[in-house]
């Protein structure tokens, strides 16, 4: 699984790394540091990834099946 996270859709809740604090990380201003990225998902961090996508007020996470 790969996890994308859209720059322009990111308002900084941080919900999701609260929620995979072992797969994603904030910034010093409060945003996730993989925006605009494509990352992939460690198996074991499958459902922390799930979890996070879900949280996503503005729906900025979009999970890519391998």
């Amino acid at each position: 699984m790969k996890l994308s996270i859209s720059a322009e859709l990111c308002r900084g809740h941080g919900r999701c790394y609260t929620l995979a604090e072992d797969l994603l990380e904030d910034d010093d201003e409060g945003f996730v540091t993989a925006r605009g990225q494509i990352i992939d998902v460690p198996p074991d961090q499958v459902d922390d990834a799930r979890n996070a996508a879900a949280s996503c007020p503005e729906g900025a996470i979009l999970l890519l099946e391998d």
